[in-house]
């Protein structure tokens, strides 16, 4: 009889495979297409950082989740804990700025404005985007490096029974500490978040304000200004719903010990969590036109191989 632990095996693994390959596909894609015209657009070179940064973040999450399985017991070891959880955190807030840089791009690209500060942002983004890059990084490597000594220096928040640790990603606390620095830190993912949703705010902003003047001007409402700005209304709000149900099944993970069945709850939201990096890349390669017509081309070939 199949048991509830190899099924988490065998779809963790599943997801860590696909992750690899759709982020991989993202970065081999791009930088090939770097290669030939010697050059990198602004939105390739966020979306292939992406890419790359999620390949590490889905492996970390992966890899806690089969030790969790496999090797509970190596969460007693608190410089284990200390390697597991600032990859973790390093690579998740490299991720979720890059995805927040990413819809802020869109959003001056694609959006209207006559506001100074927008149209400012508009005409330099493509100058500044590898020093946001940079910053991104520089941030996350911060914050990564703050768990560090919050965790060395807090050995008793963590000095607990193996089987009472949750995962790297959102380690379990105690009633009395669930407030400590590291939850409030995990807080910090609402503002990437937030970020986003005023990008939704503002693109259905522009959206009926180009509507509106379409409507004046009697030119219909099928004009083709209006679907650059549904595209990226549309990639947007389903990266705040991959997003949301991250954000909810990673505090979900990190209060698991109010379950009975804490190890279950635990492993059922590591599967929910990896869904996240793993479906907004799939979202972004049907949203961008290079990466689609890519894939198509390649499924193209690989189905005329078959008939020969």
């Amino acid at each position: 009889m199949v048991s509830t632990e190899d099924v988490f095996l065998i779809m963790i693994t599943g997801e860590l495979i696909a992750g690899i390959l759709g982020n991989g596909y993202i970065g081999l894609v791009n930088c090939i297409d770097w290669m030939k015209k010697r050059r990198i657009s602004s939105l390739d070179y966020i979306l292939t950082t992406l890419a790359i940064s999620r390949i590490f973040l889905i492996g970390s999450m992966a890899l806690n989740g089969i030790l969790l399985v496999l090797n509970p017991d190596i969460y007693a070891n608190l410089k284990v804990q200390i390697v597991l959880f600032s990859s973790w955190t390093l690579f998740n807030y490299f991720s979720m700025c890059l995805a927040m840089c990413l819809n802020v791009f869109y959003f001056l690209k694609v959006a209207s404005f006559s506001h100074p500060l927008f149209l400012w942002l508009k005409w330099r983004i493509d100058r500044m985007i590898h020093w946001i890059v940079l910053g991104c990084f520089a941030i996350s490597l911060l914050v990564g490096f703050t768990m560090v000594i919050v965790m060395s220096y807090n050995d008793r928040a963590y000095d607990v029974p193996s089987q009472k640790l949750s995962n790297p990603e959102m380690f379990n606390v105690s009633k009395s500490q669930r407030f400590e620095p590291i939850t409030l830190f995990n807080l910090l993912a609402m503002i990437p978040f937030t970020v986003s949703l005023i990008s939704v705010f503002c693109f259905i902003i522009s959206l009926w304000r180009h509507i509106k003047q379409m409507k004046c001007n009697a030119t219909g409402y099928r004009d083709p200004g209006t679907e650059p700005h549904v595209r990226a209304m549309k990639m947007l709000t389903l990266f705040l719903f991959f997003f949301f149900i991250y954000c909810v099944f990673s505090l979900f993970i990190t209060f698991s010990y109010l379950i009975q069945e804490q190890k279950l709850a635990m492993l059922f939201g590591e599967i929910i969590t990896i869904l996240y990096p793993l479906g907004h890349s799939l979202i972004l390669i049907v949203g961008n036109n290079k990466l689609r017509q890519a894939l198509i081309r390649m499924l193209m070939c690989r189905k005329i191989v078959r008939v020969m």
